[in-house]
């Protein structure tokens, strides 16, 4: 979950690091560092805070070479301080290292280093690899990081230099990295939009793969020394992609490009004579689907089964991919499993997708990183297309990968023969235009946030395919405005959550005129009794909702498959100009990161 990024060339490395971690720093944020060689030693700088507080201190110190590792990082093994930032280095400051991932086995490794005189200086698990390079170290780099990386358990993406050798070597196992190819120049890093400024030539690498780079060339090679013969990749994101654009934060520029993001996972898939999708699956096989993801991706995973039994008519189950392998599923060659994840790296959610691959289900993913690890490791797949999203809380990977699972209901519908819903196709085909009208019109929506912003709870209802919604509406919200919310479908309101209505407490409502909208209406009815605070998400007016709601937004009217996507929307704007006005980092939410590639 930390940022990594490595140079290795002819130009001041400083600054390519510094620029590097800048748009690694959505992956973590709690400390910085970086280590450069200079002149045969390493100058090692670390600070506590973010990477803008480490380039201060570089300043200061003018640290210069041609050959650097850096890293932001979120912790996992030790407070987030100095002592414990990365870059790591061993006893005799010869080797520098920067680490993502977790090392399951440090302790045992740690209490062997200590009892031959290795000095800690940090409470990571990171830390034992810079001291088990120097055990292993004779002169040949080569033999000392295989040894290194073959006494590991766990995961990692990792970096390393020395201080005598003019080389840059990267590592990879269940965490990504990347190589970069420029002009008597390489690069390393943990996301691609580090390296974009510099070049779109890319490796990535696999699991268990090693790279060793010169300015000139480099050398792939698996953990038995074997030669790997890697594919070069272009990037085809732009820099115009990675900036803000004019936009406060990128979270707000990624909502008012879903739009655009919604265009880019309809396009060439849906035709007036149905969909085409590259998805390869023995549909007469399955009799089940199964559906995992994380966070947001779960959400919209919930609502992917909805539009799945309804269209085609497929049994369909949700797991949250963090409990999926630790029950020992029920899973087997008649099954299929969805994988979601925007990053394509999401630790638990890979770990679902082995653990299905191995008892023998056929596998799908819906991700929009293109050669994610999730994209390389399922059969087929669909990729969003949305662009890069920045911002840690998702907003359009969330109503791209709804409309994605649309999709995919609709093409396993087809697959069965089924007749395709057409006035569906055509909604499907103005659901850009629907989003961009409910952009057009955000002044209602801050005008509410205004008033929501010295409230301590929430709480978010929702029936059928908006219960969902209401989940994702209660986490955008936690997750950056820090006020507590909770999401439910309404019934089970009174199953416990209805205990804590009173005059301090907003309720909002996900209600478009669909078949259960008279049940909602009882719903509101029932916290209106006791005091609470109604906000109405509604697709038309209605005299009781008036009577009921101090505040109603109104979306566009539309079928109950697009109405999630539709109702989402002002509900992250809401969440948006909430954490906006109360002043705080709405793109790095505290203890978040954007991309959970740890267990």
């Amino acid at each position: 979950m930390c940022g990594i990024i490595g140079y290795l060339g002819f130009r001041d490395a400083t600054p390519v690091l510094l620029e590097g971690l800048q748009r690694l720093e959505y992956r973590g944020y709690d400390s910085a560092g970086l280590a450069i060689v200079t002149k045969g030693a390493l100058s090692v700088c670390k600070q506590k805070g973010r990477v803008a507080d480490l380039e201060r201190e570089t300043k200061q110190q003018s640290i210069t070479g041609t050959q650097g590792i850096a890293h932001t990082r979120w912790a996992t093994h030790g407070a987030p301080n100095e002592q414990n930032a990365h870059p790591h280095s061993d006893c005799s400051n010869s080797f520098a290292v920067v680490h993502n991932g977790i090392i399951e086995n440090y302790a045992p490794l740690k209490a062997m280093l200590f009892k031959e005189g290795h000095t800690f200086r940090s409470e990571t698990d990171s830390e034992v690899i810079a001291h088990l390079l120097e055990k292993f170290y004779t002169g040949d780099m080569e033999k000392a990081v295989m040894r290194t990386l073959g006494c590991l358990e766990g995961t990692f993406g990792l970096a390393l230099i020395h201080k005598d050798s003019p080389s840059l070597i990267a590592a990879r196992r269940g965490s990504p990295l990347i190589v970069g190819i420029g002009e008597q120049e390489m690069l390393v890093a943990s996301d691609a939009a580090a390296l974009l400024p510099h070049t779109r030539q890319v490796i990535y690498l696999k699991d268990d793969e090693v790279a060793f780079l010169n300015r000139e060339q480099y050398s792939i090679k698996n953990l038995k020394g074997e030669v790997v013969d890697p594919s070069i990749e272009e990037l085809k994101w732009t820099l115009q992609a990675l900036e803000k654009g004019g936009y406060k934060h990128f979270m707000l520029k990624e909502i008012f490009e879903q739009p655009a993001a919604l265009s880019n996972v309809l396009r060439g898939r849906l035709t007036r004579t149905g969909i085409t999708l590259s998805v390869r699956l023995d549909v007469a096989k399955i009799q089940r689907l199964i559906l995992t993801a994380c966070g947001t991706s779960w959400h919209s995973a919930l609502i992917g089964k909805h539009f799945i039994e309804s269209l085609a008519g497929i049994p369909t189950e949700v797991d949250y991919a963090s409990e999926f392998r630790y029950r020992n599923p029920l899973i087997n060659e008649s099954d299929a499993l969805v994988v979601i994840s925007q990053s394509g790296e999401t630790a638990d959610t890979l770990a679902a997708l082995r653990e299905a691959k191995a008892k023998g289900a056929q596998t799908v993913g819906i991700v929009n990183v293109v050669g994610s690890s999730i994209a390389r490791e399922v059969a087929s797949g669909v990729y969003l297309h949305a662009g890069p999203e920045i911002g840690v809380a998702s907003t359009k990977a969330f109503t791209s990968q709804m409309t994605a699972l649309l999709l995919f209901a609709l093409h396993l519908a087809q697959q069965r023969k089924k007749e395709l819903p057409r006035d569906l196709l055509h909604e499907l085909v103005c659901a850009p235009a629907l989003v961009n009208h409910i952009l057009s019109e955000t002044g209602s929506i801050k005008e509410l946030a205004s008033s929501f912003i010295h409230h301590d709870h929430a709480l978010y209802l929702g029936r059928g395919v908006n219960f969902p919604v209401a989940l994702e509406g209660a986490l955008k919200l936690k997750e950056i405005s820090y006020i507590h919310a909770e999401g439910y479908p309404a019934a089970e309101m009174k199953h416990g959550p209805i205990a804590l209505i009173d005059e301090h407490m907003p309720v909002i409502f996900v209600a478009p005129q669909d078949r259960y909208f008279e049940k909602i209406v009882s719903n509101m009815q029932e916290v209106k009794a006791r005091g609470g605070r109604i906000i109405a998400v509604t697709d038309s007016e209605d005299e009781r909702l008036a009577t009921l709601a101090s505040d109603i937004i109104i979306i566009p009217s539309c079928s109950e498959y697009l109405s999630p996507l539709l109702a989402a929307i002002p509900l992250q704007l809401l969440a948006y100009y909430v954490a906006d006005m109360k002043g705080l980092d709405v793109d790095k939410p505290r203890n978040l990161a954007k991309s959970v590639t740890v267990e």
